[in-house]
């Protein structure tokens, strides 16, 4: 793939990086924080971060996995959280390519369809199950989720960014 000018080369994600980034995601949002309704799903932002810059390596199944994890934490209908992570990494995975060719205020723009469409398969099923529908106050959620997409790039490519070898005798 050509890169787009200006933009530099990345080396690969390292795998554990990954892991602990989703691990901390998972357990700032199991953080009794008080959580509302609007409170933005950090696992949401990093399955689609990861699911845009390393499609190899984070799929669905981690996606499903993630998502299993939360419906036990909050002792929601089981799968629930499991299918909207399933759908949004679908939606990432098909949307790779095309994404990575933006800036990233306009990937932000461009991830809001998917968040709001996570939210709203998170709200259906909880509807279906005899839930309450939680307000216009819903709708912020997919905002900050889209807000928080440049901090995500910015903080999870930095490792990304480095040299390959550090060697003053080589100009890459």
């Amino acid at each position: 793939m050509i890169m787009p000018k200006g933009q530099p080369l990345l080396m690969p994600a390292r795998p554990l990086f990954i892991a602990l980034s989703l691990i901390a995601a998972l357990a700032f949002n199991m953080l009794p924080l008080g959580r509302v309704v609007w409170t933005p799903d950090l696992v949401m932002v990093l399955l689609v971060f990861w699911g845009v810059h390393q499609p190899q390596r984070v799929g669905m199944g981690v996606a499903f996995a993630m998502g299993i994890c939360m419906d036990v934490y909050q002792a929601a209908l089981m799968g629930q959280h499991a299918l909207a992570y399933t759908a949004l990494m679908y939606g990432a995975i098909f949307a790779h390519r095309r994404l990575l060719w933006f800036s990233v205020p306009s990937q932000a723009l461009q991830v809001l369809p998917l968040f709001v469409v996570a939210h709203a398969i998170e709200l259906l099923v909880r509807l279906l199950a005899g839930g309450i529908v939680p307000g216009i106050e819903g709708l912020a959620a997919p905002v900050l989720e889209a807000a928080l997409w440049p901090l995500a790039s910015w903080v999870l490519l930095a490792p990304q960014r480095r040299p390959p070898d550090r060697d003053e005798n080589r100009p890459l």
